[in-house]
């Protein structure tokens, strides 16, 4: 049976005080109790209480995932701003110290604490997360493998992470690095049947290593409750447009290779090893590294790599009714990654708070009808 490539997007935003710039615990019955009530569910708190997720519904097409990601943008700003704050997307804010940071009252997020101590205390970072809707076990399995190749082509593209704790980390995705503090993170092994994943989850379970398999934090896993293929490796953008982008373009990698899979000519797949680094260039270097192309055994600038790749998903776009949020991918090649722009932001002002500053004009780009980008940093 065919997949229904269906899509849901998760995004998480920084709540600001638009005065010290820093983040800001949000009120609870204000922001995500109003949020809710406004938008039916879609918003939730996460562990820091400066951390607001939104989530889609499952969207059949990527025209209907962006206005519903557009509508709950645009309302989570407006609401922010009612509130005395500002919404923000970048995965690292430049200067919030995470030991300030107040941690949501939950009982799950208190059982994590509790399991993770510092590690988890410290992991103020913000992701997307996109899932493509994949009905059967085996079909996600192979896809799972096939698409892992990918992960840091995607990394490169979303990176928005530069700073952390007031300095220049030198990365373009730091956010990378924190979360790797976690466990079971990163890019999964290669499983040859969802027999054999399943029987790795149960292993965990039955060994207290976890209580469900939604504590297996990889950068792409089957989702544990839904029937998706949940991509989890990318930074969060800080325009919408560019979240669409990369959604529309996970989306058209799972449906490649599922017509490839089904048509016989399964993609190469390659070591855990070997993607672990092109995953530190991706998140290392951003658009301006290179990747290792395994096949040539050779380096290849990663801004050609990712024309090859719009090449190779390009026989699949006008299936997926995506080829106009998939062109923004040149857009955003022009204009540099979130943590490009971020950090030229930076080398005009010598000011981290004219860095947030720009994040939030960033995340409000497209949403009104009056959009108001620096464009000085966007060359």
């Amino acid at each position: 049976m065919k997949p229904c490539f269906t899509i849901g997007i998760e995004e998480e935003y920084q709540t600001i005080d638009p005065i010290s710039r820093d983040l800001r615990s949000h009120i609870q019955t204000q922001i995500i109790e109003k949020g809710n009530r406004l938008m039916k569910e879609r918003v939730k708190p996460e562990m820091h209480q400066s951390v607001v997720e939104m989530g889609t519904g499952v969207c059949q097409n990527i025209k209907e995932a962006k206005e519903e990601v557009k509508q709950v943008r645009r309302e989570m700003t407006t609401l922010a701003k009612a509130n005395g704050l500002r919404l923000a997307a970048a995965a690292t804010h430049p200067f919030a110290d995470w030991r300030s940071q107040e941690i949501h009252p939950d009982p799950r997020y208190k059982t994590i604490v509790e399991d993770l101590q510092l590690v988890a205390r410290a992991n103020l970072i913000f992701g997307l997360h996109v899932h493509i809707g994949i009905e059967e076990h085996e079909t996600a399995i192979h896809l799972m493998n096939a698409a892992r190749y990918f992960l840091p082509h995607l990394l490169a593209l979303s990176t928005n992470s530069p700073f952390w704790r007031g300095m220049n980390t030198g990365l373009k995705s730091y956010r990378c690095k924190v979360f790797d503090k976690f466990p079971r993170t990163n890019i999964p092994d290669y499983f040859p049947s969802w027999g054999e994943y399943e029987s790795f989850i149960n292993l965990l379970v039955k060994t207290h290593c976890i209580d469900n398999a939604k504590k297996i934090y990889w950068d792409i896993r089957p989702h544990p409750f839904f029937n998706t293929l949940e991509f989890r490796v990318c930074d969060i953008p800080m325009r919408v447009d560019e979240t669409m982008a990369i959604a529309a373009l996970i989306q058209a990698t799972v449906a490649k290779l599922y017509k490839l899979f089904s048509a016989n000519q399964g993609f190469r797949l390659y070591r855990r090893a070997l993607i672990m680094e092109n995953k530190w260039r991706a998140a290392r270097y951003g658009m301006d590294g290179k990747l290792i192309d395994f096949g040539k055994q050779v380096e290849v600038p990663w801004r050609d790599l990712m024309h090859e790749y719009l090449d190779f998903v390009e026989d699949v776009v006008d299936d997926l009714d995506s080829k106009e949020e998939l062109s923004y991918i040149h857009r955003m090649l022009e204009m540099g990654s979130g943590a490009d722009r971020q950090l030229r932001v930076f080398e005009e002002t010598g000011d981290l708070k004219k860095v947030v500053d720009y994040i939030i004009q960033e995340t409000e780009v497209g949403l009104f009808n009056s959009d108001s980008g620096a464009i000085k940093a966007t060359r």
